[in-house]
């Protein structure tokens, strides 16, 4: 099996408060959320090993991930520059965004 055949799957742990992206049995990498007094995901860190770098993971990852909030109607927060620019870049039907306050220039 080469590497463009093995299975990519992205599954959240709610007991580990994250998205996972496995290949193959593997995990690969995973994007952080907490959730908030006000019951919205804020999403704070996003990695994928360095082995798996250059795959566009990430992406797969932060697209399922914002899907799967979506589906079940809760409301991101993304503070993470990855999930951040993905959301600038992509339109996910359904899905709830509050932008995080920036901070003013002094």
């Amino acid at each position: 099996m080469t590497d463009a055949d093995e299975l990519i799957t992205v599954s959240r742990s709610d007991l580990k408060h994250r998205y996972e992206i496995h290949v193959g049995d593997v995990l690969a990498g995973y994007t952080m959320f907490r959730i908030d007094a006000a019951g919205r995901l804020n999403f704070p860190h996003t990695e994928v090993d360095p082995a798996f770098r250059g795959r566009g993971l990430a992406q797969t990852l932060v697209a399922e991930a914002m899907a799967d909030v979506a589906r079940r109607g809760e409301t991101v927060v993304p503070h993470c520059p990855v999930v951040a620019g993905y959301l600038r870049r992509n339109e996910v039907p359904g899905l709830v965004i509050e932008w995080p306050a920036q901070p003013h220039p002094e």
